[in-house]
């Protein structure tokens, strides 16, 4: 195989996974003009279309379906041998693909950034902040750190997080013009900033003793970034509902009022995640060492 025919599968697998042509290429680090000439090049020689184009969207044709189902696992496996190679060298060396929600980015990963690369300066990060539930291994991510009830079973999990609670919360302004909630149900009494996850409006969930209840607000404002959410609860748009550690700096300032506390005793951690099946990448072996390693820092 040439190096050109290389760089087209290449290309061909990072737009079939991102479908579309601009995140691909950011992905490979070119820019889209070329990314799209490159595709083109490849359907002109091998005499098939493998995408279909339209201003909104990108997917793959029967063709591009069967070509993707032989090359990625091919260049899933070159990938893996030349990783296999840091077993022979003192310093992880490589690329370590992340996706991570957008809190876990700022809380998690964030705060330990430099240390980690300058323990291991031989390793590059790739970071997607995603906030759906999205597929490590199909997107070809080497790890994620989400909360833990939102992860597969079949996954490895470390914590990384110490627990927190998932409170609902409101600014000054808003509780001026509203009476606070006494209960949960309150809520769908009250303007409330809804999260999308997937697709899906997520439901509040709320503790008292044994009672439980799910909580399915409305309000004017859906959102599918809990920064977004948080920012709007600040300028008084509605109630949101956030990771206590997350806005413990506004509860703090008075920026924000927590509500329902006692009704809020349901506890998360976030949590690195990975496929165990077979070799893991030296990449990641680093930063799980990394984490355990200031767990145990913490700890002591």
């Amino acid at each position: 195989m040439h190096g050109r025919e290389f760089s087209e599968l290449r290309a061909f697998v990072a737009v079939a996974e991102q479908r579309n042509f601009g995140r691909a290429a950011q992905k490979l680090g070119l820019v889209p003009s070329t990314m799209s000439q490159t595709i083109g090049g490849l359907e002109e020689r091998l005499g098939v279309r493998l995408f279909n184009r339209t201003t909104r969207s990108v997917s793959l044709t029967d063709a591009g379906e069967r070509l993707l189902a032989r090359v990625q696992p091919a260049l899933t496996e070159l990938a893996a041998a030349i990783e296999d190679l840091n077993d022979f060298r003192d310093t992880p060396t490589g690329t370590l693909r992340l996706s991570i929600s957008s809190i876990a980015a700022q809380t998690v990963l964030a705060p330990a950034l430099r240390k980690f690369l300058e323990a291991y300066p031989a390793i590059s990060l790739d970071v997607t902040v995603d906030d759906n539930e999205s597929d490590i291994v199909g997107g070809r991510f080497d790890a994620g750190i989400r909360i833990g009830r939102r992860i597969a079973k079949d996954m490895q999990m470390l914590r990384v997080s110490e627990p927190s609670r998932l409170i609902a919360m409101a600014s000054p302004a808003y509780l001026s013009n509203h009476c606070a909630p006494v209960s949960p149900t309150d809520l769908q009494r009250h303007a409330c900033i809804r999260l999308r996850n997937n697709g899906r409006i997520v439901d509040w969930e709320f503790q008292k003793g044994q009672s439980k209840v799910d909580v399915s607000v409305n309000g004017p404002l859906t959102v599918d970034n809990m920064e977004l959410m948080v920012r709007a609860a600040l300028e008084g748009v509605g109630i949101g509902y956030a990771v206590e550690f997350h806005i413990a700096d506004h509860i703090a300032a008075g920026r924000l009022i927590p509500l329902l506390l006692d009704w809020s005793v349901l506890r998360h951690s976030y949590y690195l995640y990975y496929s165990g099946r077979g070799h893991l990448p030296q990449p990641l072996n680093a930063l799980i060492a990394f984490f355990r390693s200031s767990a145990a820092s913490a700890g002591s």
